[in-house]
């Protein structure tokens, strides 16, 4: 019997998770390699460089740009508060003078004789970097910001909108194949990941973000009702950036999809526990796959080591990731050696693999990603 490798999707109770964390520009690192984070502790910050404002004062004083210039009662480096008197006309006898105050609060970076404008920048913008999960630093990248290392569950989904979120699970149906609607939600549901089945409806979305939840979880999701939601079709784009006040990860894909009974044991058996999410997703290179991360008690986790690289053999549980079988999950029963044909001619080497539904298929081994348990 031959094997393989592939890429995995990992769905599993207990497995290392290593999350590397860097600030937008460089800063300053506030851990060390040992300490303990949690979700929202700082690890490193930075300042951005405030927004650069511009005060037409030629256009303001009706003047020449360089009898404006002139008439500036600051100098360059000079700290300018809103509403300060930033300049004024000698007017006519002393009469009829023309006063121009400051619209922002900054500080002045230049005056241009050319076009009389004078360029204010504003406060510098703090950017605190947090640990996103709870875990212990295993490096630090200087100036940047650190790695973060943690034991506990993770499940990887298909697709996923809205960034990082932390929060406590609650599991609102009762089965994988039920879909999660607007009445599974309760009002104590606020800053909770609500875990569904088959579908998250739109009808839940909006009850969810009417309540305050932070997360949202089932096997599959309408595109058309992320059309709704967003105002536009996401297509191809990297997620996780999204204007949304939660995060919604879905296990199988688009439509409505039962969630594998085995994921969603392992997150009715993590109900009630501490969790992070991330919704972002990539499907080009540097594949991105949302995630929801539980961490466990570290003196009581296992310490076997989950590789990146899975050996794809029999036995091993599988998800399609191509049509037509999109979505479709199941076990590895062969591994032919030889190539096979398809119908655009390409030869490729397949797998045969018996589905949750019982039917035996042959897909091209590329079709396929692992679950890793």
């Amino acid at each position: 019997m031959g094997s393989a490798y592939t890429p995995g999707l990992t769905v599993s109770g207990n497995t290392t998770v290593r999350r590397p964390r860097r600030l937008p520009i460089k800063g300053e690192v506030k851990v060390k390699i040992g300490d303990p984070v949690g979700p929202r502790d700082v690890l490193a910050s930075a300042s951005l460089p405030g927004i650069l404002q511009t005060i037409k004062l030629g256009e303001k004083l009706g003047l020449e740009p360089k009898e404006a210039k002139d008439l500036f009662i600051f100098n360059i480096g000079d700290q300018i508060n809103k509403g300060d008197l930033v300049a004024e006309s000698k007017g006519f006898f002393g009469l009829f003078k023309t006063s121009v105050k400051s619209d922002y609060s900054g500080t002045v970076e230049a005056i241009s004789e050319v076009s009389g404008h004078v360029l204010l920048r504003q406060e510098p913008i703090p950017v605190d970097l947090t640990a996103y999960i709870s875990g212990k630093v295993a490096e630090i990248l200087p100036e940047e910001g650190a790695i973060i290392e943690t034991r506990g569950a993770m499940v990887q989904g298909i697709f996923g909108i809205g960034g990082e979120q932390e929060g406590e699970i609650r599991v609102a149906v009762k089965d994988h194949a039920q879909p999660l609607e607007a009445s599974d939600i309760l009002d104590t549901d606020a800053g909770k990941i609500l875990v569904g089945g088959s579908q998250v409806t739109l009808g839940a979305i909006r009850r969810a973000e009417e309540v305050g939840a932070v997360g949202l979880m089932a096997g599959g999701v309408l595109d058309s009702d992320l059309i709704e939601l967003l105002g536009y079709d996401i297509g191809v784009a990297i997620t996780g950036q999204e204007a949304l006040p939660l995060t919604i990860m879905v296990t199988e894909g688009f439509g409505r999809l039962n969630m594998a009974e085995r994921t969603f044991q392992l997150l009715r058996s993590l109900e009630g526990k501490r969790a992070s999410m991330n919704g972002a997703t990539q499907i080009r290179a540097g594949v991105i796959r949302p995630e929801i991360i539980v961490p466990l008690d570290l003196s009581a986790a296992d310490t076997h080591q989950i590789s990146g690289a899975l050996e794809l053999k029999a036995g091993t549980p599988i998800r399609v990731i191509r049509e037509p079988y999109f979505g479709a999950l199941g076990t590895v029963t062969d591994l032919p050696s030889q190539l096979v044909v398809l119908e655009s001619g390409t030869e490729v080497r397949v797998l045969r693999a018996k589905l949750e539904s019982g039917e035996e298929v042959t897909v091209p081994r590329a079709n396929v990603e692992i679950i890793a348990t």
